[in-house]
């Protein structure tokens, strides 16, 4: 397009001058032919200015076509390279989208591989599940069955709980009848030795055992025959040394019973009991802490002691106390109290009030509270008699473990709360406790002096701490204890 255009420029650069060259020509002529002549120079300038004005306007449409083809091929170029980048960005990333899917490919493969593990595991566990199922629902049908089973055997042993509470009670009872049965003896055989003596009748009917008759068979720890009488150094020491109420010759429902009888003698035989610990007076620093305490809950419990009263109350013989209550388990008698009377307390304020009046001249004697959690069944023994029981006290209840075990005072709190009014003054030996019920022949053994049960889990030895002015003695034998 630039070639034609210079064409034209030099082609009327070169008709301009010849056009001026022709018209000074014709000036030079006539004047005649001056007038025509100027009117065609004058038309020739005109279609010379039209000629210009097209020619430079052509000029300028062919320069600005110039610039319009310049810019195209630059325009052109551009596009091309663009094309070029955007062919070379297309295949990478058509290189790029084939690795991917190439990944993608691998990857669908072993996904297909996994799952098909899964799907023959999940297989495998649908086959174990159902058969858990079926051993389970196996299983139910066993446990059901089992429960059956249980539920009968807890029935039979119920049954069988209620029969051995039933033949311990016709125990005691019977031992209690021999008991009774053994001081008649003995007071026949006393009566025919001892002449002028009336000798006790045969019982012709069946004996029941009463108030007045406990308290006179409590002579049952007189020696055996050949011990019947004790030498008179030592009968004349016990007499000098304590001071006995004044025996009262009637007796009086509800309150303290006593008969015309000798004092009671410790069997010679009453030895080996271990320390003896003396509360010598009602100070609310006189105690013995026993340690450890219970370790395990109890359902039973056997409480057996030599005791010796100094006072006129019974004072506290055992407190054990728990953060939960402390008072779940007590022996005590309260300055309130008649004299005689123990209150025996299982979880506060459950308690049975137990006549110990016979505790109460000076002397020593063998106690043992016997208490089960079956049908709460519980007896108390005076010197091996049988002297109150009772049931239906705290029935299938159990004392927890963990708690402070004391002597000699009532806790009003664990390990404390000490009052002189519930203190205990006297002595304790051979003091044991177990975790089952006693029967008669072990309660008769303890109080001749004869071996110990087995499975005591606290005696005298696990004092660990003893306060105040309590004094702890050795002696070989009772009777010799101060």
């Amino acid at each position: 397009m630039g070639s034609p255009g210079r064409r034209t420029l030099s082609f009327l650069l070169v008709l301009v001058p010849m056009y001026l060259h022709g018209a000074s020509l014709q000036e030079a002529g006539p004047a005649g032919q001056r007038k025509p002549f100027f009117e065609r120079l004058r038309r020739l300038e005109e279609q010379f200015r039209r000629f210009q004005e097209v020619t430079l306007t052509h000029l300028q449409g062919i320069a600005s076509n110039y610039n319009v083809s310049q810019d195209m091929d630059a325009r052109f170029q551009s596009l091309a390279e663009e094309s070029q980048a955007v062919a070379l960005t297309v295949s990478r990333s058509q290189a790029t989208i084939q690795g991917d899917l190439a990944h993608l490919k691998t990857w669908v493969r072993k996904t297909q591989r996994q799952s098909r593990k899964v799907d023959m595991r999940l297989q495998a566990l649908n086959l174990a599940l159902s058969e858990k199922n079926r051993q389970w629902v196996q299983a139910g049908k066993e446990q059901k069955a089992q429960r059956d089973v249980i539920s009968g055997l807890a029935l039979d042993t119920r049954a069988l709980q209620d029969a051995l509470v039933h033949l311990t009670h016709q125990v005691h009872s019977q031992g209690a009848r021999l008991a009774v049965l053994e001081g008649q003896l003995q007071m026949a055989n006393l009566g025919t030795a001892a002449p002028g003596l009336t000798p006790a009748p045969t019982p012709a009917q069946p004996v029941q055992p009463g108030p007045l008759m406990l308290l006179r068979d409590r002579q049952v720890l007189t020696p055996s025959p050949k011990h019947r009488s004790p030498p008179q150094d030592f009968t004349a020491h016990l007499q000098g040394t304590q001071k006995l109420p004044a025996p009262s010759s009637h007796w009086e429902p509800g309150g303290p019973a006593t008969v015309p009888r000798d004092p009671p003698q410790v069997p010679e035989e009453v030895c080996s009991l271990g320390p003896v610990f003396t509360f010598p007076d009602a100070s609310p620093e006189n105690v013995v802490f026993l340690n450890p305490s219970f370790l395990t809950a109890l359902r039973a419990l056997s409480f057996c002691s030599w005791v010796r009263i100094s006072s006129g109350r019974l004072g506290t013989l055992l407190s054990y106390a728990t953060e939960e209550n402390d008072n779940k388990l007590v022996l005590h008698g309260r300055g309130s109290l008649a004299p005689g009377s123990l209150h025996f307390v299982i979880g506060d304020p459950a308690f049975r009030e137990l006549p110990l009046q016979l505790l109460l001249d000076g002397w020593w004697h063998h106690i043992c509270v016997i208490w089960t959690s079956v049908q709460g069944k519980y007896w108390l023994y005076v010197d091996r008699r049988l002297v109150a029981t009772g049931s239906r006290f705290r029935e299938g209840y159990e004392i927890p473990p963990g708690g402070s075990l004391v002597l000699g005072q009532e806790q009003d709190s664990v390990g404390g709360g000490f009052d002189s009014s519930e203190a205990f003054v006297g002595s304790m030996s051979g003091l044991a406790i177990w975790d089952r019920a006693l029967v008669p022949g072990e309660v008769a053994n303890l109080a001749t002096g004869k071996e110990l049960p087995t499975g005591a889990i606290l005696t005298l030895a696990n004092a660990s701490w003893v306060g105040g002015l309590v004094q702890r003695a050795n002696c070989t034998c009772l009777e010799h204890c101060p």
